[in-house]
């Protein structure tokens, strides 16, 4: 009797198997979903890059920019549109030579264009102090300013 019942089941499982149809996938179709993960491969690789850079301290910061890229900085005076010089200068790349500053370096200058004034992301803090019930939590968005780098 053992025998009967394990013939039906796997019998069973035959047929189930035979009801679904495969799946078939032409040649053009494969070279066609190849060629679109190349195409975002590719997408992803198209940022500007350039041997010219320069070192700047703006805001408080370091910033290594380079010409025609926009980067976010701490808040700067100034409206939308406005353009400033930073004569602060540490380094000036332009892909052959190198020129390092003691700290900065003389008639050297960095032109930028204030794009826009934003609110950055929310940074949130905690404060906590074990067995005496005391929680304190806090938190603040900071002013960003968007700078276009016009020359070096």
């Amino acid at each position: 009797m053992a025998t009967t019942k394990e013939t039906k089941t796997e019998k069973k499982t035959t047929a189930t198997k035979k009801a679904e149809p495969k799946k078939v996938v032409k040649k053009e179709e494969k070279k066609a979903t190849v060629a679109k993960k190349v195409v975002k491969k590719e997408v992803k690789n198209t940022e500007k890059t350039s041997a010219k850079f320069a070192v700047i301290a703006i805001s408080g910061v370091q910033l290594k920019v380079s010409e025609g890229m926009e980067y976010e900085v701490n808040r700067l005076e100034g409206n939308k549109g406005d353009k400033l010089e930073i004569k602060e200068v540490l380094l000036i790349s332009d892909g052959k030579d190198v020129k390092l500053g003691k700290p900065y370096i003389d008639g050297a200058s960095v032109k930028l264009e204030i794009t826009s004034h934003k609110k950055g992301k929310k940074i949130e803090g905690f404060t906590y102090k074990a067995k005496s019930r005391q929680r304190r939590r806090y938190g603040f968005r900071p002013s960003i300013t968007r700078v276009l780098v016009k020359s070096i």
